[in-house]
């Protein structure tokens, strides 16, 4: 199996790709020129924003995980451009030249409503305010609806492998209006490769999943792991399932988080 994967060089992909090469899966690194390809993965030169570089990139592959995102930018047209014609582009391209190729999609639970009556769920309604999500949300669709054989893994809240995340996390408290008492569904990035692995094999073909680890935790906790002190607060908390994801479909098709909450990622020292 040959994978070609897109945003390789990004806080995923980095250290998604020398996880699927240890598991001796052929990697082909879709890389805009400059970027150096890490041991053990071959490297084609090309942007999902210049069409003409794709065909070369995908033909031959067996799946693609597209990666490739825009998310933290004051860019809106930056943002989908990126994150909505870029995913139309690879499609295109992979239409053309990979149709039998699985196309795996990571996206973000961002995409649910902040006042769900409940943790999100695949089937709940997305209607995103912010462009990251809402341009996921579009490239979804094209996605869904290409006629390839696709699958889509949203992701939670990911950390570790010193991404640098979770140290972020305290400068966006306020700014989004946290309760302390607030539960963030969390996702360690070799739980992400598990993730991506049993995508590859298949088990995810056709749906939308949902993954995370076993305990989502109260941003006062996670705040606390870096160090920062939130303002404690007695007052009723607002959209208590803000963030909060069912990931119970992922584990009904075979899904098990090898880092079952960020304590077990504390103990590990793999934060």
């Amino acid at each position: 199996m040959t994978i070609l994967i897109t945003g390789a060089t990004g806080l995923v992909g980095e250290r998604l790709v020398p996880r699927l090469v240890k598991a001796d899966l052929a990697c082909r690194l879709l890389l805009r020129t400059g970027k150096i390809c890490p041991p053990g993965a071959t490297a084609v030169t090309g942007d999902i924003l210049d069409p003409p570089t794709l065909s070369q990139a995908v033909r031959g592959v067996s799946a693609i995980v597209h990666l490739a995102a825009v998310f933290r930018s004051p860019d809106t047209d930056l943002i989908w451009r990126s994150n909505l014609e870029g995913t139309r582009n690879l499609i295109a391209a992979v239409q053309a030249d990979a149709p039998d190729a699985r196309v795996i999609m990571a996206s973000t639970s961002n995409v649910y409503n902040k006042n769900s009556p409940q943790p999100a769920r695949e089937t709940d309604d997305v209607e995103p305010e912010q462009a990251y999500p809402a341009s996921k949300v579009a490239a979804e669709k094209l996605l869904r609806e290409s006629g390839l054989n696709w699958s889509i893994v949203r992701f939670p809240f990911v950390y570790g492998d010193g991404d640098g995340h979770l140290e972020m996390l305290p400068k966006h408290l306020a700014a989004f209006g946290f309760h302390p008492a607030n539960r963030m569904s969390t996702i360690h990035h070799r739980d992400i490769a598990t993730a991506m692995k049993l995508a590859l094999a298949g088990n995810f073909d056709g749906r939308i999943v949902n993954i995370s680890d076993e305990a989502p935790t109260t941003v006062n906790e996670l705040a606390g792991l870096v160090g920062h002190q939130m303002e404690p607060s007695s007052t009723p908390m607002h959209n208590p399932w803000h963030l909060h994801v069912d990931a119970s479909l992922a584990r009904s098709l075979g899904f098990q988080p090898t880092v079952r909450t960020v304590f077990q990622a504390v103990q590990e020292q793999i934060l």
